[in-house]
C-alpha cells in the first residue's frame, strides 16, 4: 500500500541479546529495593497506626478504666457502710469517672467493624452502658432514701430530725407515698441494665486464653442482674402499698403471734401469746395482749385434732389455736389458724398476722442497752446459769411455765407488755441511738425467718413472698431439702439440743443419684426437775420429735435408721415427705438417717440444691459430700442454694 511498509511480525529469526549475570543482579536488586521501600513505608504507617490508633488510645482507656474501678470501690465501701451521705458524693464522682472512660473508649470505635476485635469492643461498650444504667439506679435509690436517713439509721442527715420521734415517723410515712412511685423508675433502669448485660457473651472468654475468672464473673453478673430485675418487679406491689400498710390514710391492725422456738413447732415455735397492734400513720399502739390459752378458751366448738396430734401429743383431742401451725408453710398454717380465730369470742378484725420468736426479743433487748424493765421486773440477755441461756428467756419461762398452787392471771400477756416497753424505749430516744441498729436487726431477723408475715392485702403479700419473708415452701428445679420438726414433749428441750446434718450423694454409673441425709442430735444438759407437784420448772426433758423431711417430689425411700415409728411417705406442698418420730433424752444423743433415690439423673455434671431452713431454728451445721468427698460446710442461717459439681 503506498506510504506504508510491510511490517514483519515474524520474530522467530530475531536475535535477543541475553543480559549478563551482573546486569540481571542489578535489575533484581533494583526491584527488591523498590518493594522494600514500599514495605518500609507501609510498616512505618502501620506502626504509627498501632501506636496512635490503637496502643496509646487503649492505654488511655485502660488507665481511665482503672481509675473508674478504684472510684467504684470507694462507692461500694460507702454503700456497705450504709453511709448515705458519703455514698451520694462518691456516686457523682463514679458517674463522672465512668463517663470519661466511655468518652475515651469512643476513639476505638472503628474496632466495632474489625472481625474478632469487635467481640471485645462491643462487650466492653455494653458493660460500660450497663454500669452507667446501674449508677442511674443507685442515684434514684439514694435520692429516695436521703430524707429517711435518720429514720432508717443510715449515716447522714435526713429530713425528719425535728420534733419528737413520733412526729418524725408520721412525717416519714406521710411523705413515703411521694417516694414509692420511683420504684417504677428503678425497675425500668434495671431492665436497661439487663438489656446491656444480656448482649455480653461469656463464651468470648474461654478459660484457656483468659483464665476462669472473667467468664465466671460475667456469668455471675448476668445471673445477679436477672435476679435483681425479678426481685424488684415482684417486690414492687409491696413497696407501692407500704404507706397504706403503715396506716398512712387509715389505721391498720395486725395480730402478733409469739412463737416460743425453745418448744419448736413447724412454723417456728409453740404459739404461746398474742397481741393486737394498731398502726396510725406509722405510730404503733398496743391494743391488747394476752395468753393464747385465753383466746383458745373463747372458741366454743373446735374440730377434732388431726392425726399427728392424736398420735404424738398426749391427751389432746381437739385442734387448738396454739397447735394450729402444723404446716411447715407459714401461710398454710395461718390459713388454718384463721379458720379457728374467726370463731373466737375475743377475735379482733386485723389486716394481717406477724409471727416472731425469742431471737427477735433477745436481739432487740441487746440493742436497747441490754436491759428492759416491765412491771418492775428487769430483763437482760446476759447468761443465766440456771438454764445456760439468756436471763430474759429463763425469766419468761419461769413466769409462764412453772406450775403454782394458785391461779396466775395474764401469765403470757407479759410478752405483749414487754413488746410495748421495747417500742416505748426505742421511740423515746434519738433515732441515731437505736433506730438504725433496730431496723437492721429487723431485716436480719426477717431474713433468718425469726419474723414471718401473712398480710391479707394480696399485692402486699405477693411482695412479702418475693422478699422470702412469708415462710413459704418454694418450688425448685433440682435437689431440695427441708427438715421440719415439732417438739411434742411440752418441755423446752430445744434450748439444749444441737443438730448437725450431713447430705451425702452417691452417683451410680447410669447417672442415678442416691442420697443419704444423716441428722445427729445431742442434748448437752442434765434433765430439769419436771415434777409438777413440787412446782419444778420443766425446761429440759425427753425431746419427742415429730420429724418430716421434704425432698423432691417422686423421690423413693430405700432405707431409714434411728426412727421409732415406720417412716410414712406422701406428697405435700409439691414435695415428697418422709414422716416419722424420734426421741432424744437429756445428756443423750440420737442419729436419724434416711437414704433415698432422687427422681432424676445427673445432667451436665451440675446438681442444683436448695436447702430451706425451718423458722425458729438457730443455725444448724450442714456438711455436703459427693462420692465421700466433702464439698461444702456451712451453718444454715438462711435458705441456702448451691450448685454441686457431680
Amino acid at each position: 500500500m503506498p506510504g506504508f511498509e510491510k511490517i514483519d511480525l515474524d520474530l522467530k529469526n530475531e536475535i535477543v541479546t541475553p543480559l549478563s549475570p551482573m546486569a540481571r543482579t542489578k535489575k533484581h536488586n533494583a526491584f527488591i529495593k523498590k518493594h522494600l521501600k514500599v514495605i518500609s513505608i507501609g510498616s512505618v504507617i502501620f506502626v504509627i497506626f498501632l501506636l496512635f490508633g490503637l496502643i496509646l488510645p487503649l492505654l488511655t482507656v485502660v488507665k481511665s478504666a482503672k481509675q473508674t474501678y478504684a472510684q467504684a470501690k470507694i462507692l461500694s465501701s460507702a454503700i456497705k457502710q450504709q453511709n448515705i451521705a458519703v455514698a451520694s458524693q462518691e456516686l457523682v464522682k463514679t458517674q463522672s469517672a465512668l463517663a470519661d472512660t466511655q468518652k475515651k473508649m469512643r476513639i476505638l470505635g472503628y474496632l466495632h467493624f474489625v472481625p474478632l476485635a469487635n467481640f471485645y469492643y462491643n462487650d466492653a461498650s455494653h458493660l460500660m452502658n450497663a454500669g452507667a444504667e446501674g449508677l442511674k439506679t443507685a442515684t434514684i435509690v439514694i435520692d429516695a432514701l436521703k430524707p429517711y436517713a435518720d429514720v432508717l439509721g443510715l449515716k447522714g442527715q435526713g429530713s425528719f430530725v425535728g420534733g419528737s420521734a413520733e412526729d418524725r415517723i408520721k412525717t416519714a410515712v406521710l411523705t413515703m407515698g411521694k417516694i414509692t412511685p420511683q420504684i417504677d423508675q428503678i425497675s425500668e433502669s434495671l431492665v436497661n441494665v439487663k438489656s446491656e448485660i444480656d448482649q455480653v457473651n461469656p463464651n468470648h472468654y474461654p478459660s484457656v486464653l483468659f483464665g476462669s475468672k472473667i467468664k465466671t464473673q460475667l456469668i455471675a453478673a448476668k445471673t445477679l442482674t436477672d435476679e435483681g430485675v425479678a426481685f424488684v418487679n415482684q417486690a414492687r406491689p409491696l413497696i407501692k402499698v407500704l404507706p397504706s400498710l403503715l396506716g398512712e390514710s387509715e389505721e391498720k391492725k395486725y395480730l402478733i403471734l409469739f412463737q416460743n422456738d425453745k418448744e419448736l413447732r413447724p412454723t417456728g415455735g409453740f404459739i404461746t401469746a398474742y397481741a393486737v397492734f394498731r398502726l396510725d400513720k406509722g405510730i404503733i399502739h398496743l391494743e391488747r395482749s394476752d395468753d393464747i390459752y385465753k383466746l383458745d378458751d373463747s372458741i366454743s366448738s373446735k374440730p377434732a385434732a388431726p392425726a399427728p396430734i392424736l398420735k404424738y401429743l398426749p391427751k389432746v383431742y381437739t385442734l387448738n389455736l396454739r397447735d394450729s401451725n402444723l404446716s411447715p408453710d407459714f401461710v398454710e398454717s395461718m390459713i388454718q389458724f384463721n379458720k379457728l380465730y374467726d370463731k373466737a369470742g375475743q377475735k379482733v378484725a386485723v389486716d394481717g398476722i406477724i409471727a416472731l420468736d425469742t431471737y427477735v426479743l433477745t436481739s432487740t433487748i441487746k440493742i436497747l442497752d441490754d436491759q428492759i424493765t416491765v412491771d418492775g421486773q428487769t430483763f437482760t440477755t446476759k447468761n443465766d446459769p440456771r438454764c445456760d441461756c439468756a436471763q430474759v428467756i429463763y425469766s419468761l419461762e419461769d413466769s409462764i411455765s412453772r406450775p403454782v398452787n394458785y391461779i396466775k392471771t395474764d401469765r403470757k400477756g407479759l410478752l405483749g407488755d414487754m413488746l410495748a416497753a421495747l417500742m416505748s424505749k426505742a421511740l423515746s430516744s434519738s433515732p441515731k441511738i437505736y433506730w438504725g441498729p433496730l431496723f437492721q436487726s429487723m431485716l436480719a431477723q426477717t431474713h433468718q425467718k425469726h419474723i414471718l408475715f401473712y398480710l391479707f392485702d394480696k399485692d402486699a403479700q405477693s411482695g412479702i413472698e418475693s422478699l422470702q419473708a412469708a415462710g413459704k415452701i418454694v418450688p425448685f428445679e433440682g435437689d431440695y431439702l427441708h427438715i421440719n420438726e415439732a417438739n411434742f414433749s411440752g418441755a423446752k428441750a430445744n434450748l439444749f439440743i444441737t443438730q448437725k446434718v450431713e447430705n451425702s450423694y452417691d452417683i451410680k454409673g447410669d447417672g442415678t443419684i442416691s442420697k443419704t441425709v444423716t441428722i445427729n442430735y445431742k442434748n448437752t444438759h442434765a434433765p430439769s426437775d419436771c415434777n409438777l407437784e413440787r412446782g419444778g420448772l420443766c425446761l429440759n426433758a425427753e425431746y419427742r420429735d415429730w420429724i418430716r423431711v421434704y425432698v423432691p417430689k417422686g423421690s423413693k425411700l430405700t432405707d431409714s435408721k434411728g426412727n421409732e415409728v415406720k417412716v410414712s411417705t406422701y406428697d405435700e406442698l409439691g414435695k415428697t415427705v418422709f414422716d416419722s418420730f424420734i426421741t432424744v433424752r437429756p445428756l443423750g444423743a440420737a442419729t436419724y438417717t434416711l437414704t433415698y433415690t432422687l427422681p432424676f439423673k445427673v445432667q451436665n455434671r451440675v446438681l442444683p440444691l436448695l436447702i430451706q431452713k425451718q423458722p425458729g431454728t438457730d443455725q444448724p451445721a450442714y456438711t455436703v459430700k459427693v462420692g465421700g468427698r466433702t464439698v461444702e460446710k456451712f451453718d444454715l442461717l438462711i435458705d441456702k442454694e448451691l450448685k454441686l459439681k457431680i
